[in-house]
């Protein structure tokens, strides 16, 4: 059976950004949007959301909302969000790939892969949306805002079920690129498994007993001036495991704000990114079958390359 698709938006992108989607309930104590509108969207005082009706902000497919516009269970309305006032994260997306399905970036430190709270247009989509002139992108997975490297994009919001497919099934091979203190004593290569889980409203991801939901192999570059360069290979993906399994082993990742303690730094300090680089994204195209191999363009801060001799 096919999915049903998501009806399309009356209203048109706005800096790289898609108009957010409400749905009226099937019933509730409102007899006009505006009630329901004025329960739903809580952070906005009543004045504001006045305000946005008169203006013709709110519209569904039969057009713009009015303050007297009747409650209908089961609607759509879309509306776009007053824009905000974002810290520019001052590094550029590097584009590794793109064809006419796929578009494959470096994205840089800082830079949150899809909008969230307080990052919308400074987000790797919204951005990438402009620079290339592509409004259906649509990212395929992600890496957390902290996280440099490879990101993948289909190019038209129908094909990413089948490429997100192939990470839900682990049939992607990702790597990753550390930087950490060096400890002669650590015995490597491992590969490191435990429980992983991330509580709403905490910052950090924890590990505790139980079955083992999270694995990745760690191996030693090299090293040097009191430093390793680490390779890590996720075989499962739970959020900041690679960051939780570096501190696990005693060489916390370089720039971690999150382990082995929470340090809490302003949104425009971007003087010590986390040392955590995506490097390689390698998978059989599911759609052609042809193998697709990707490898970062970026370095770390704290490892530059080698000059050669």
């Amino acid at each position: 059976m096919s999915r049903t698709r998501r009806p399309p938006s009356p209203l048109p992108q706005r800096d790289g950004l898609d108009a957010v989607r409400v749905r009226l309930p099937t019933h509730g104590p409102f007899t006009t949007v505006r009630d329901f509108l004025v329960r739903r969207l809580h952070r906005l005082p009543p004045g504001r959301v006045d305000a946005m009706l008169r203006e013709g902000r709110f519209v569904t497919r039969d057009g713009p909302v009015t303050p007297d516009t009747p409650f209908t269970p089961n609607a759509l309305v879309w509306f776009h969000r007053d824009a905000t006032d974002e810290v520019r994260v001052p590094f550029e997306l590097g584009v590794v790939h793109r064809d006419d399905d796929l578009v494959v970036l470096d994205k840089p430190h800082f830079l949150a892969t899809t909008p969230r709270g307080s990052h919308a247009r400074e987000t790797a989509l919204a951005r990438a949306r402009r620079e290339l002139d592509l409004p259906g992108l649509s990212p395929v997975h992600r890496l957390d805002r902290a996280t440099a490297g490879l990101l993948l994009f289909v190019t038209r919001p129908e094909l990413r079920r089948p490429y997100q497919t192939l990470f839900s099934e682990r049939r992607v091979h990702k790597q990753y690129e550390a930087v950490a203190p060096y400890d002669a004593e650590l015995a490597l290569p491992r590969t490191v498994r435990s429980r992983i889980v991330k509580k709403r409203g905490v910052f950090a991801a924890q590990e505790v007993p139980g079955e083992p939901n999270a694995e990745t192999h760690v191996a030693l570059l090299d090293h040097r001036d009191g430093l390793g360069r680490y390779r890590l290979r996720p075989r499962t993906g739970r959020t900041h495991q690679l960051r939780v399994h570096m501190n696990s082993l005693g060489v916390p990742i370089l720039g971690d704000t999150l382990f082995p303690e929470v340090v809490e730094t302003a949104d425009d300090d971007f003087r010590d990114p986390l040392q955590l680089l995506a490097t390689v994204l390698e998978f059989d195209d599911p759609r052609t079958g042809t193998p697709r191999r990707f490898t970062t363009h970026a370095t770390l801060d704290s490892w530059p390359p080698t000059p050669a001799s």
